[in-house]
């Protein structure tokens, strides 16, 4: 099967820029990569508003950055845990992605920065997403969620 253009595109992108494989690289460069990369793909889309709170999870606080699209509420509402396989990325590496979310589907994007392997092993991170999933829809009516309408997504996570 072949790869998908998209994906393609990004591999010779990175091979153009001399950029090794991300399993060779040690973790911090990884995230240094992913951090560096994703916002790179261009402007990040306006939405109406955004927010960074930190909301009670199992081991603390968990950081989470809220976009709301324009227009009266409620709306959806969407639960964003960042890709990287659990290691690398963080809800700056993704936000130009929640920002084409929230205004694509008109709904309220709450990306969770959960914690990342191999600081916090298995459960942690998921741990951390069911946390803030349960928190956004019990406080969905004063964030303009409406709480029939709330889904989970991610990309990798």
């Amino acid at each position: 099967m072949p790869i998908d253009p998209v994906v393609q595109a990004l591999l010779d992108q990175g091979a153009e820029a001399g950029t090794p494989p991300i399993y060779e690289l040690s973790l911090d460069e990884a995230r240094a990569l992913m951090s560096e990369f994703l916002p790179s793909q261009g402007e990040p889309e306006d939405v109406a508003r955004t927010e960074d709170r930190v909301i009670p999870g199992p081991a603390g606080e968990i950081p989470v950055r809220f976009y709301w699209p324009s227009g009266e509420g409620p709306h959806p509402g969407l639960v964003y845990f960042h890709g990287g396989g659990w290691v690398v990325g963080n809800i700056d590496s993704h936000d130009p992605l929640c920002r084409l979310l929230t205004n694509a589907a008109g709904c309220v994007t709450v990306s969770v920065d959960y914690r990342l392997a191999p600081e916090h092993k298995y459960p942690a991170a998921a741990e951390d997403c069911y946390a803030a999933t349960r928190w956004v829809a019990e406080h969905a009516s004063e964030l303009g969620i409406d709480p029939s309408r709330i889904a989970v997504a991610g990309d990798s996570a």
